[in-house]
């Protein structure tokens, strides 16, 4: 018990502190049992009452705690902390009432004079809201078939692939449809079906339409390909009296091999070497062309340049600008290396403040000021922190902004003269105008909409408690917003778009994921970080346990999607790859020169390919060029990686030596500064990383 109580309040004190909300020393002062009883005996156990149950989202229920002695009678002790876990999922405020925000098995606790008790609840589904059905990509043939897509919605706009849905078509003899939303034309005509689940429904008209087609054609007919490369295939069809139809409806499909798929517009991927044979239909005609898909063969091997361990301390984040690298940590302390032989980095400085965790630290592009992000201030004024960076080697605070983020900052984005915020407390994006560095003002804030959101009562005041920003990028006028459970959410900040700025934000765009269906129980999971490259968006989850210790010394569990998404439409982003590392878990990334550069906690650090056409799952098309295993037999915990992130020297790095290096900065083990080396032999199987010419920095 004691175990899981400490378990319980870790939870509280990485994942509550990280978002700066409950703030750590709330869950401290509870494990270190600060608050003595007023009576001489010691809880011997605590009891919650109700003890299980089942609750809804949206729903608010009162629990309440009792402490008895060994011999089961009452003792006159009230909680000093009431807390649910995962936070993500429900809210619990200083009288003991709890509000539900998303499905889940949720633990609620009180503690009482150091003695912990709990309460299970699960949270059921919420209700479908909506069903949205996607239009045929083509009309329909005359004897022809296609299956419709559905998406379910809850109120707050979630998917839930769960919903059972009766499909019924208006007009039968037009078009019949199954219990799997497949649709067979009939006759020619226009028809609508109807979707229904759980009250809501939705429908969709379209056509169909004669079967003119006499004889089809693939092209091409024949295709050579690697795995991962997109290969698109298109129709071409002749009617009765040899005439040219222009896009015939065309139904495409793969009638060999299980490792590759092919999409309604004819693109043809493969994840794995053979051959494949792309078959397109149209009413009671049918063509087919061949692939032949060969292995990938991207694999390179990592040299490691030099490694600067951080033996007493946990790393967090790494900003690799020109010839310096400055390092943040899980702790109260910030250093500066100069790299400009990368080989042997020297210690420049290091500033010391008052911080438990120090998330985030960047400069803007000339290097002249930077910004370092806060939580766990013993004072708890957390915010942020404005550095003279002009002297690498002297740096200077300028300045620090608290006033409307003293709850905590995690992550922040320097974009111009402002500087976008996370703020831990509120869970909305603040903008600050640092113009003046030493008297920076904020000048807008955003937040996601969501009915589930409330404010709640704790010991250290108010907080929000249903939504959380984690990260943000800022590129062309444009924020992206990795909100947790919210999803991903674009907006215009100097666009035009959508007529918004800096001092102004404008929604653009909202894609939700369905984390509870991607992961299960058990588990902290949301939308954390993103990172925009050409047509792309790479959206990461974090997936953490539920209950854990980030200081523990045991190996922690993660998982974690890292998702693709095609932007070219901005108003209309949509999911069109994946990348997942078995047993790992993303967490931050980098893209640059068509390579993605991972940190993936216990999966160590990854560099993709990300050329070309992205679509499927880029893990099992062998696109990953290296993998490399950050562990180290000195680090926090000894030989298992946790890698933060990944950079390559692509801010202002002025060598071609630098610019080939990438930096991997790893939670246990610290910085490791590697290059890719020579490409594997073709067909050879996987290896690990090789450690050639290491450096170790004391």
């Amino acid at each position: 018990m004691f175990k899981r109580r400490a378990l319980i309040l870790a939870v509280a004190v990485m994942i509550l502190s990280a978002r700066g909300v409950w703030s750590q020393d709330v869950a401290a002062d509870a494990a270190k049992q600060e608050a003595p009883p007023s009576t001489s005996v010691a809880p011997a156990s605590v009891e919650i009452s109700p003890n299980a149950l089942d609750a809804h989202v949206g729903e608010k229920i009162k629990f309440s705690a009792a402490a008895k002695d060994a011999a089961g009678n009452p003792i006159d002790e009230k909680p000093s902390v009431w807390f649910a876990a995962p936070f993500d999922l429900a809210g619990a405020d200083e009288s003991g009432e709890v509000t539900f925000h998303a499905p889940g098995v949720v633990t609620v606790g009180a503690v009482i004079a150091g003695k912990t008790g709990y309460a299970t609840v699960n949270v059921g589904n919420p209700k479908i809201a909506s069903l949205e059905i996607a239009p045929p990509a083509n009309p329909i043939v005359a004897g022809g078939a296609e299956k419709l897509a559905v998406i379910a919605r809850t109120s707050n706009g979630n998917p839930r692939t769960d919903a059972v849905i009766a499909w019924t078509s208006e007009k039968p003899a037009i078009a019949s449809v199954d219990a799997a939303g497949l649709v067979t034309g009939l006759a020619p005509g226009s028809v609508t079906i109807k979707a229904t689940s759980e009250g809501a429904s939705g429908t969709v008209t379209f056509q169909v339409v004669r079967d003119a087609v006499r004889k089809l054609t693939v092209n091409p007919a024949s295709a050579e390909a690697r795995t991962g490369d997109v290969v698109h295939f298109s129709a071409t069809g002749l009617d009765g009296g040899g005439g040219h139809l222009k896009d015939p409806p065309v139904r495409w499909s793969l009638s060999s091999g299980g490792s590759a798929a092919v999409y309604p517009d004819g693109a043809f991927v493969a994840e794995k070497a053979g051959t494949y044979v792309v078959m397109a239909n149209s009413g009671q005609h049918s063509a087919a062309a061949s692939v032949v898909v060969r292995p990938r063969n991207v694999e390179r091997e990592v040299e490691v340049v030099a490694h600067v361990p951080m033996p007493d301390l946990q790393m967090s984040e790494e900003w690799i600008i020109g010839h310096h690298a400055y390092l943040a940590t899980v702790a109260d302390k910030v250093f500066v290396y100069d790299i400009a032989d990368p080989a042997n980095p020297k210690l420049l400085d290091t500033l010391k403040v008052d911080a438990r965790i120090i998330n985030d630290i960047s400069t803007t592009p000339d290097e002249k000021i930077g910004v370092f992000t806060r939580e766990g201030a013993s004072n708890r004024k957390n915010g942020i922190v404005f550095l003279d960076t002009s002297d690498a080697s002297h740096l200077k605070v300028l300045s620090e902004y608290t006033a409307t983020v003293s709850g905590g900052v995690h992550s922040a984005y320097i974009d111009g003269h402002y500087v976008y915020l996370t703020d831990d407390a509120t869970g909305s994006l603040r903008i600050i105008d640092f113009q003046d560095p030493k008297h920076p003002k904020e000048v807008a804030r955003w937040e996601a909409q969501n009915p589930t959101v409330v404010s709640i009562n704790t010991k250290h005041g108010s907080m929000t408690s249903g939504r959380y920003l984690h990260d943000l990028q800022v590129k062309d006028g444009l924020a992206y917003l990795a909100y947790w459970r919210d999803g991903l959410i674009i907006l215009d900040v100097g666009n035009g778009m959508a007529g918004g700025s800096p001092e102004n934000p404008k929604l653009v765009s909202q894609y939700h994921f369905n984390h509870y269906e991607l992961y299960g129980d058990g588990w902290l999971a949301g939308t954390h970080s993103v990172f925009r490259y050409k047509n792309y968006l790479f959206v990461g989850d974090e997936v953490f346990p539920a209950i854990f210790e980030l200081d523990d010394r045991d190996r922690i569990p993660v998982r974690a999607i890292c998702h693709v998404m095609d932007v070219s439409d901005i108003k209309h982003p949509r999911e069109v790859a994946q990348y997942e590392v078995p047993e790992g878990g993303s967490h931050n990334f980098w893209a640059a020169n068509d390579m993605l550069y991972e940190g993936y906690y216990s999966g160590g650090a990854r560099v993709l390919d990300i050329s070309g056409e992205l679509r499927g799952d880029l893990y099992r098309q062998g696109r990953e060029i290296a993998r490399f295993w950050t562990g180290d037999a000195k680090g926090f915990r000894p030989n298992l990686p946790f890698t933060w992130g990944g950079q390559p020297c692509s801010v202002t790095c002025d060598s071609p030596l630098l610019n080939s290096l990438i930096y991997f900065n790893d939670i246990h083990s610290g910085l490791w500064i590697t290059k890719l080396g020579d490409a594997k032999f073709e067909g050879s199987a996987s290896s690990p990383a090789v450690r050639k010419g290491e450096r170790t920095i004391h």
